[in-house]
């Protein structure tokens, strides 16, 4: 593939996407969308803060990741999972209804150059899109709030990885399905079930939490918490080549149904190869706060543990102290402890009313050692864990982490997300329909 191919094929598809009625919707609808989230989010935060009546919350407990960053962002999330497919659909449904994928596959560019150039086209209207998000931490910036470069960057590349999986996706069901309602169909099929294996994992071990651990919803979680997780980023893009290729093999009209199948199979292979053998557990914490990591000490002691851990959760996956646990003190368990296995003997039942003495128990062996304990708390954990073996704890204070009140009013915020955006986008849409020579006069 010459750059020169790439580049006249992406000038191509970025006028195709820009001059279409459903891109300027989508970038009409993103405006009012992040501002009527930026705005809730800035009037919860003051009056967490002690604005207004309300009264102040623990200032360790008011984080702008939390308070401001998750929900401006939580726009996005939405626009993903529900608009965002049917704007990559429409670039090659185009091209297919048309007869127009026939004529460029006799061009030298390869089907590979050409998806790559769509999903270049694609990349270049996520940075128009994300133009408004970006004018919503202006203004927190402005206001005096503080924001942490690294959370952010995190939390962006989250939603980045996940625009791309979505469009590589959305790509892939509209080559391989002839209308772009089945392959719309097909997308928000796959959608639909990632939440509900997302859903039944809650609380579960064994291989359904390990794949479920890669479903888009529970990846950007991860990123929401700042924590930057290797395999989810690995993943992403491993996703994002694997379904390019097998749309590749679709679109390209010359090879044989036997070639195709060779393909497809051939980039699943691969892409199932490294979910089961190329994994890794190395991640690193951007949060400001730390909260998914144990203080320095405790850390430096739960990683010289040279013996196996095994935890045994007697706890239903209904049960919201399976939540906590999970999401407290397991994810970091697994951040430190480099020979931890984890059990759930209730997996897949609730046994909540099987009368079971061990219910709400928690098992934690450390080599020979074992003991057995009901609470959830961390540092009890922390304590059973370094006791077995044979460790002392050592003396934890209070968090570090100060926290950032802010009592604030998003001035001038509803005026350009409700008012000039709008109008912006619609100004830019009717210019850019005007016939060329109208333009130059």
């Amino acid at each position: 593939m010459r750059w020169s191919e790439l580049r006249a094929l992406a000038s191509k598809d970025c006028r195709e996407l820009f001059g279409s009625t459903a891109f300027a919707l989508l970038v009409l609808v993103i405006g009012p969308l992040v501002g009527m989230s930026f705005i809730s989010a800035v009037h919860a935060y003051s009056e967490a803060s002690g604005g207004g009546l309300g009264q102040a919350a623990l200032a360790s407990a008011l984080s702008p990741l939390d308070g401001i960053l998750v929900p401006a962002f939580g726009a996005y999330d939405l626009l993903i999972t529900f608009l965002v497919p049917f704007i990559a659909i429409r670039l090659v449904a185009a091209e297919k209804s048309s007869g127009a994928i026939a004529l460029l596959l006799q061009s030298p560019a390869s089907p590979g150059s050409q998806l790559a150039s769509k999903l270049v086209a694609l990349l270049a209207g996520w940075s128009i899109v994300l133009i408004p998000a970006v004018a919503a931490l202006s203004f927190w910036r402005a206001s005096g709030g503080h924001l942490s470069a690294p959370e952010t960057s995190a939390l962006l590349l989250g939603h980045t990885l996940r625009y791309l999986v979505t469009c590589s996706l959305a790509i892939a069901a509209a080559s391989i399905f002839d209308g772009a309602a089945s392959a719309a169909i097909a997308v928000l099929a796959i959608t639909i079930g990632s939440w509900a294996l997302d859903f039944f994992a809650a609380g579960r071990g064994g291989w359904v939490a390990t794949v479920a651990r890669y479903t888009p919803s529970a990846m950007l979680r991860q990123f929401e918490r700042g924590l930057l997780e290797y395999d989810a980023v690995i993943a992403s893009f491993v996703a994002t080549i694997a379904l390019l290729v097998i749309a590749a093999a679709f679109l390209d009209l010359r090879v044989s149904r036997r070639r195709r199948v060779i393909r497809v199979v051939a980039a699943l292979v691969v892409a199932a190869a490294f979910f089961a053998f190329g994994r890794t557990s190395r991640s690193a914490d951007l949060s400001e706060d730390r909260r998914n990591s144990f203080s320095l000490a405790d850390e430096q002691l739960l990683r010289s543990i040279d013996r196996p851990v095994m935890i045994r959760i007697h706890l239903a996956a209904e049960d919201p102290r399976a939540n906590d646990y999970e999401r407290n003190v397991m994810t970091k368990l697994r951040r430190t402890i480099p020979r931890l296995h984890a059990e759930y003997p209730y997996a897949g039942r609730t046994a909540l009313f099987d009368g079971d003495d061990r219910y709400g128990t928690i098992l934690y062996r450390v080599g020979a050692k074992e003991v057995v304990s009901r609470s959830t708390t961390e540092e009890i954990v922390l304590d059973e864990l370094e006791t077995l073996a044979g460790l002392t704890p050592p003396q934890r204070g209070e968090p570090e982490y100060p926290g950032y009140p802010l009592n604030a009013s998003p001035r001038g915020a509803a005026t350009l997300f409700y008012g000039v955006w709008p109008l912006l986008v619609l100004a830019s849409f009717v210019i850019s329909r005007r016939p060329y020579s109208r333009r130059t006069g």
